[in-house]
């Protein structure tokens, strides 16, 4: 029988209602005849009892002194309450279900505590079960080290957890599971009539993630995408079967998928610093090392890189521009920061090769009078930096002028 992975976040587990919905989806899943391994996260978000940052507040609270391993202890607790909810409700349901922690289950990752990579996964016991005719649940977001020691696998963790046991298993599917009904050209709460997609590229969602959509984590489909798992991005509250995510050559191979859209979708990071560093004269040829080579020994992350022979820009978050500030001063140089800024990336693997995508893109902010500070471009991604304040015009003028209404 072919394998079904089904992964539901903390929104689609925080009420009774929500997961009767999610017993449905897997009901729905066994009478298609799959053998079902559900992945669950932390049940809610943010101030209910058992979501993760609640879990870390707790932590704060208390001194915020907990060793890296000890408060993966912790972190974990929260997936695993929710396993064991949900395999109580299968059974009430008549669905036999055992509930398995993320190391039970086979997942042994590194020891970097909080933010671990996972090195194999023993697939046998997963197998076993599901043969033996068990719905298995999986706690997303973790594992164990050789130790036996908890680790979490950081922020998307869940999604991680849930495409790493499809690539294993093989399955048919990876099924994501959130509250909204697949991937939309935008967000919706900023372009009203933002359209959900029915299929994109691994390439196109990776980058869409990369670039603040926040359905699933970039690590995740790189994990299914190195496998060739196909993803399904799904509701917990509809039955709609939601944005398919594949390969370009499967996806154009379904004929009834293809489209000729250059742009998929339009993404937006608020929230970020343009930084730029002119060089004063002619003798600091290595400018650009000492910059960029500062904060990486910083450990500061740097986005929308140009290097001319005058000096460097770049990007860096609000929360950090301080500090790369404060490095690049004791280097010698006199940086200048614009703060508030946001970055929005136009998306689409049609894009690649086809005039006048940036003269589009050029004239649609410029109508609404919206100062374009810096761009860069990918073969799949044109980036721009505009004044945050002016991000959610840019984002509804480009989905217009790109008519991803339609």
């Amino acid at each position: 029988m072919p394998i079904l992975v089904q992964k539901f976040g903390g929104t689609s587990l925080s009420t009774a209602e929500a997961r009767a919905l999610v017993i449905e989806h897997i009901q729905d899943a066994l009478q298609q005849l799959f053998q079902v391994v559900v992945v669950v996260s932390a049940m809610g978000r943010k101030g209910e009892p058992y979501a993760t940052d609640t879990l870390l507040e707790l932590v704060r609270s208390n001194g915020n002194r907990l060793p890296d391993r000890e408060k993966d202890m912790l972190l974990a607790c929260g997936e695993i309450i929710s396993a064991a909810t949900m395999c109580s409700l299968l059974q009430a349901a008549g669905i036999s279900a055992v509930a398995l922690t993320g190391g039970q289950a086979g997942i042994v990752t590194n020891a970097v505590f909080g933010d671990a990579r996972i090195v194999s996964i023993d697939t046998s016991r997963i197998k076993k079960l599901l043969n033996e005719g068990h719905v298995v649940i999986v706690t997303g977001f973790q594992g164990k080290t050789a130790d036996d020691d908890f680790t979490t696998l950081g922020r998307g963790g869940s999604d991680t957890s849930a495409t790493a046991l499809g690539a294993a298993l093989k399955a048919e599917y990876v099924d994501i599971f959130t509250d909204v009904n697949g991937i939309l050209t935008a967000d919706p709460r900023i372009v009203e009539d933002a359209k959900p997609l029915e299929q994109v590229s691994y390439t196109e969602i990776c980058n869409m993630a990369h670039n603040g959509a926040k359905v699933i984590h970039p690590r995740a489909v790189e994990v299914a995408m190195q496998a060739g798992i196909p993803i399904r991005v799904r509701s917990t509250f509809s039955k709609d079967t939601g944005t398919l995510v594949a390969s370009s050559d499967v996806l154009r191979g379904d004929a009834k998928q293809v489209h000729d859209k250059f742009v998929t979708g339009i993404a937006h990071f608020p929230h970020v610093t343009q930084v730029q560093v002119t060089r004063s004269d002619h003798t600091h040829y290595d400018m650009s090392l000492q910059v960029f080579k500062a904060m990486a020994q910083h450990r500061i992350s740097v986005d929308l890189i140009n290097v001319t022979p005058s000096g460097v820009a770049y990007t860096v978050f609000d929360h950090v521009a301080d500090k790369a500030e404060e490095i690049i001063r004791s280097l010698g140089f006199e940086p200048k920061l614009l703060r508030g800024c946001a970055k929005v990336s136009v998306i689409g693997g049609g894009m690649s090769g086809v005039p006048g995508i940036m003269a589009y893109i050029v004239e649609a902010l410029a109508k609404e009078d919206i100062p374009i500070l810096q761009s860069a471009d990918s073969n799949a991604t044109i980036w721009v930096l505009v004044p945050g304040d002016h991000m959610a015009d840019a984002v509804r003028a480009l989905h217009k002028t790109f008519e991803l209404h339609k």
